[in-house]
């Protein structure tokens, strides 16, 4: 992939047209064009050096410099590796957080890059290649960048504004651990700052690099990852009926909730999904095993819906194991509940939006089936969460390797087009709440 120069990037920036606002476009853009080199560096630095969820410690090292640099003073190891700094502007006004993730995937890069990760690790008990293959490298260097913006001018600067590096978005390498919103903020990383609103952004292939996306009201589902425990009786695999199959049990459960989605949850109002990825049991071809074990996720926009769901979940599975005269067990954790942007402030912040990309490039977004944690934030105070596209001019979108993959490519002009737009997000909402 060939990548803009930092001629061109400056072109970009600056072909933006200047609007009328409390913080001037143009300041935006000399920020960000100041910044550019930086990003780039920070951003391929990262990339190189990935680290999984709850790991991150060569990551929070450079985050934490970087803010002390900026006369800041940061809070370092919440929920193990995650860290947090508060600046003060000089006038009063609203507070705000403002969070990046900075958590890599245990997938082995494939992406030919001259700073792709060679990293590897032990995950869940396997080996792995490490990559960055979700934009979590970007997302650091951008909030490193908003925040050296917003430090150059805090004397001026109404209210303030709460950073936060966040680990184990993903989650967490250790399996059954808290993801890591849920962990900072249980160890107390708003006791003593209490935002008025909370904003991220995520780098997002499926958006030309130039576009913005976002949503108002629920963009991304909550994520539930589930376990079903099915208990027979082993015997032969030639006697089947001297036993108790767990196996054909299970199956008929997954089955029977696929029907249950189909038939009895209103998808046309909310959609949901309901996904199996692991199926396991048994030692040998020819022994019905004791046990049987389904682990998968569920997928759902709406709390109550969610409840419902799990609740018809739970009865098939008993229902089915009861009639074969099996027993059967359902474990729901939530690791991330739904993002909903919330109507008002979404209102507010789409034409800061439009004046960085222009209001022909702020795409209003379907419902997305993925997950965020940035909802534990956004469901304490008013959060508004948005997608900048990464997928570079003359690559179709659609084709693109989605996030996630080993070969997901990310078009360094996200980052400047990421840093400006959260730049003027959150200025514009400080100004503006100070003006109130």
């Amino acid at each position: 992939m060939k990548y803009r120069s930092m001629g061109a990037l400056a072109c970009l920036l600056l072909a933006v047209p200047a609007v009328a606002q409390a913080q001037p476009a143009g300041e935006v853009r000399a920020a960000v064009q100041a910044a550019t080199p930086q990003l780039q560096a920070w951003r391929r630095d990262l990339h190189q050096h990935p680290e999984l969820g709850g790991e991150e410690r060569r990551t929070a090292d450079i985050v934490a410099r970087q803010l002390r640099a900026l006369g800041l003073q940061p809070r370092t190891g919440i929920a193990g590796t995650g860290v947090a700094a508060v600046l003060k502007g000089g006038r009063p006004g609203p507070k705000i957080l403002i969070r990046a993730d900075m958590d890599a995937l245990p997938v082995r890069e494939e992406t030919g890059l001259p700073y792709a990760s060679q990293v590897t690790a032990s995950y869940r008990g396997q080996q792995v290649g490490v990559m960055h293959a979700c934009g979590h490298d970007a997302h650091v260097a951008i909030l490193l960048g908003v925040a050296q913006a917003l430090a150059a001018r805090r004397d001026s600067l109404p209210g303030g504004v709460m950073f936060v590096f966040q680990p184990a978005e993903e989650g967490p390498a250790v399996a059954g651990a808290d993801f890591g919103a849920k962990l900072m903020l249980d160890e107390g990383l708003l006791r003593d700052f209490q935002p008025d609103a909370a904003f991220g952004l995520h780098v997002w292939a499926g958006l030309q690099v130039g576009q913005i996306g976002y949503k108002a009201g629920p963009l991304l589902a909550s994520a539930d990852e589930w376990s079903l425990t099915v208990t027979g009786k082993q015997t032969h695999g030639s006697r089947p009926w001297d036993g108790v199959d767990p196996i054909t049990v299970g199956a008929q459960v997954l089955l029977g909730t696929q029907s249950m989605i189909a038939r009895q949850i209103n998808i046309a109002q909310t959609p949901v999904v309901l996904t199996a990825g692991q199926f396991n049991s048994g030692v040998r071809f020819n022994i019905i095993p004791d046990q049987a074990t389904l682990v998968g996720t569920l997928r759902t926009f709406d709390p109550k819906v969610r409840e419902d769901v799990i609740a018809r979940f739970d009865r098939i599975a008993t229902d089915y194991a009861h009639a074969a005269g099996a027993s059967a067990v359902l474990k729901v954790i939530n690791n991330a509940p739904a993002t909903i942007n919330d109507p008002a402030l979404s209102a507010k912040v789409r034409p800061s939006l439009e004046k960085v990309a222009g209001a022909d490039k702020v795409v209003e977004m379907p419902l997305q089936t993925i997950a965020e944690d940035f909802s534990q934030f956004a469901n304490r105070v008013p959060g508004f969460y948005f997608l900048v596209g990464s997928t570079g001019v003359g690559i179709d979108p659609a084709q693109a390797p989605a996030n996630h993959s080993p070969r997901f490519l990310l078009d360094e002009a996200a980052l400047a087009n990421g840093m400006a737009a959260m730049l003027q997000v959150t200025t514009d909402y400080l100004e503006a709440g100070a003006a109130r």
